[in-house]
């Protein structure tokens, strides 16, 4: 029975523009409003509760806050088991987290919930998303750009180290020079941790920028909260603004700062770095001897190539080759003139048999062989006359024959009369 609003008219209608919607209708309706961007690709921050870790793998909880008026605020939450294998702590209720996740539509329940991607502590979360902040201003800025990128140089005479005065990174780096390529080691002591950090390192590079051929900036291993000072824009931008080459080798080789991506190269460990910046003195003077022998072993290579080609010369000009190639060419040239002049006295004889043909036709159309048949030409001042209407009586004609010409007098003409 409906109390307030419009009665419905039989199975699904009710009075004039009533729509009586499907839960299935109402729940679509929901999910395509809560398909909001700001719903969408968000971190969220709360107190974590409910919190159960399934069996399958799945976390399911709830993420608790105070509204402004002071009440509780609450969202369920779920993480599947494909996301929460990237844990990097162990969540567990009470804890300040944030989440980062979409909000939607869970139909079975009738009910929103939060679907969790990644989830951190609150206070190192937000500290990854400060750095990641940092990250995409300075990439933005070409701080990581690779046309940025110094050289080392091949032979350095002094190389300075940035990092802690009293820990054991700058005694390895030493060790491993010492052992490779002995030179002058120059140390710009600073804190490598805590608060302040990284005002002290931006200083030390400073310190030492352009006093040095090459700058290894380094620390060991330790948490993102010990290696925070190196995610720090005031390091990477003292980096970026050296003139010496930069060598950064902060934690160990599955850590990466905006110090790394900012330096010129980008060593796993500081030992490792120092092997980077120096050349190893045993191969210097194992060189000479291994380049040497490598030369021997080409010359060696191109004089055996040199004498086989010489052979292979020598015997194509051996006096007996040459004598049966000489006669091979003259056999091969008879032939040819042969061959040559047999061509010719054909296109002769084709000749003289078109010159033949063209000689007959060309007498057959001779005046002059009609002559000798007994005809006469006759002209009249050296005109030929063609018709008997063209003289008079009293016209003197000339007569040609084929053997001579006579003069006449023409005594009388007949016209229409036919020979």
């Amino acid at each position: 029975m409906f109390m307030d609003g419009p009665e419905p008219r039989g199975a699904g209608a009710g009075r004039e523009g009533i729509e009586i919607l499907r839960v299935s209708e109402v729940s679509e309706i929901i999910r395509e409003v809560l398909d909001d961007d700001r719903l969408l690709d968000i971190w969220v921050r709360g107190e974590l509760s409910n919190y159960k870790h399934h069996s399958s793998g799945h976390r399911y909880f709830s993420l608790s806050d105070r509204l402004s008026d002071g009440n509780p605020a609450l969202i369920n939450g779920v993480m599947w088991s494909r996301d929460a294998r990237t844990l990097s702590f162990e969540p567990a209720a009470g804890m300040d987290v944030i989440a980062f996740g979409y909000i939607g539509l869970y139909a079975p329940q009738g009910k929103y919930q939060f679907y969790a991607r990644d989830m951190r502590p609150a206070g190192e979360g937000e500290k990854h998303l400060l750095v990641a902040k940092w990250r995409r201003e300075l990439d933005a800025a070409g701080y990581f750009a690779p046309e940025r990128k110094k050289p080392l140089p091949a032979f350095p005479f002094r190389v300075g180290v940035v990092t802690s005065g009293t820990g054991a990174v700058f005694h390895d780096i030493k060790n491993v020079i010492t052992r490779r390529f002995p030179l002058e080691l120059v140390l710009s002591p600073t804190a490598v941790q805590g608060e302040g950090a990284e005002r002290e390192i931006a200083d030390a590079i400073r310190r030492i920028d352009g006093k040095v051929d090459v700058i290894i900036l380094a620390r060991g291993g330790g948490s993102f909260d010990d290696l925070f000072p190196f995610n720090h824009p005031e390091v990477a931008r003292a980096i970026g603004a050296c003139r010496s080459p930069v060598v950064s080798a902060v934690g160990h080789e599955v850590d990466t700062t905006l110090a790394d991506l900012a330096a010129d190269l980008r060593a796993p460990t500081p030992s490792a770095a120092a092997e980077l910046v120096v050349p190893d003195r045993t191969d210097l003077l194992e060189g000479p001897s291994r380049e040497r022998k490598r030369m021997g072993s080409a010359l060696y290579n191109r004089l055996e190539k040199a004498a086989l080609e010489i052979g292979g010369y020598r015997d194509r000009l051996h006096p007996r080759r040459l004598i049966a190639r000489v006669a091979d060419r003259r056999e091969e040239t008879s032939d040819l003139a042969t061959r040559l002049t047999g061509a010719i006295a054909t296109r002769i004889r084709e000749r003289w048999l078109v010159l033949g043909g063209l000689k007959a036709a060309m007498e057959g159309r001779n005046p002059l062989a009609l002559l000798a048949l007994g005809y006469s030409v006759a002209e009249r001042d050296g005109v030929v006359v063609k018709s008997a209407s063209e003289i008079d009586a009293g016209d003197r004609l000339r007569l040609r024959f084929s053997d001579g010409s006579g003069r006449v007098v023409v005594e009388g003409v007949e016209l229409g009369k036919k020979i």
